[in-house]
C-alpha cells in the first residue's frame, strides 16, 4: 500500500513540475518578447522572489511544530486547520517549495537572465560573454543570498510563516479543510 502511494506521489509531482514549468517558460517568453529593460527586469526579479519566498516557506513548514496550531484551531481561527494540514505533510509541502517552484524558478530566471544579458550584449555592442557573466553572477547572488537570509528567518519565524500560509490557502475553495 505505501509503495502504491509513493509511486503516485512520484506521478503527481512529475505532472505538478512539468505543468509549473510549461506556464512558467510561456509566461516568461511571452512577456519577454518584445519587452523592455525594465518589464524583463519585473520579471526576473518576481521569478527570483518566487523562488526565495517558496524556499522560505518549505522551511517554515520542516521546521514548525503542530502545537500552537491546535489551541489556534480550538478557538476556529482561519487559516489554523490549513497549517496543520501542511505540517501534517511537511514532507511533500516541502518538496513542492524548495525543490518544484525552487527549481523551476531558479531555472526560469536563469533562461530569463541569458535573455537579458543577450539582449544587452547586441544593444551596447559589447561581448555577449562577458554580459552573461555579469548578469548570471548577479542573478546568482540575488538567489543564493535570498534564500540564505530566508532560511534564517524562516527558522525564527516559522509558526508565523506557516500560519500565513495556512490562512492564504484558507480562501482557496479547492484546499479548505473539512469541520
Amino acid at each position: 500500500m505505501k509503495r502504491k502511494s509513493n509511486i503516485r506521489w512520484i506521478v503527481e509531482i512529475v505532472l505538478i513540475s512539468l505543468t509549473m514549468s510549461v506556464v512558467f517558460s510561456f509566461v516568461s517568453s511571452e512577456v519577454l518578447d518584445g519587452a523592455g529593460y525594465l518589464v524583463a527586469f519585473v520579471l526576473l526579479f518576481a521569478f527570483i522572489a518566487l523562488g526565495v519566498v517558496f524556499d522560505i516557506i518549505g522551511v517554515a513548514v520542516t521546521s514548525a511544530t503542530e502545537t500552537p496550531f491546535h489551541a489556534m484551531a480550538s478557538h476556529k481561527e482561519r487559516g489554523a486547520r490549513e497549517a496543520l494540514r501542511l505540517l501534517r505533510k511537511s514532507d511533500r509541502v516541502s518538496s513542492i517549495c524548495n525543490d518544484v517552484v525552487g527549481d523551476i524558478s531558479g531555472i526560469i530566471s536563469g533562461a530569463t537572465a541569458a535573455t537579458i544579458a543577450g539582449n544587452f550584449a547586441r544593444d551596447l555592442s559589447v561581448s555577449g560573454i562577458v554580459m552573461s557573466l555579469v548578469v548570471t553572477g548577479a542573478v546568482s547572488g540575488l538567489t543564493i543570498g535570498g534564500k540564505a537570509v530566508g532560511k534564517t528567518f524562516a527558522l525564527s519565524k516559522n509558526t508565523q510563516i506557516v500560519f500565513l500560509a495556512g490562512k492564504f490557502l484558507s480562501f482557496l475553495p479547492h484546499f479548505k479543510t473539512k469541520k
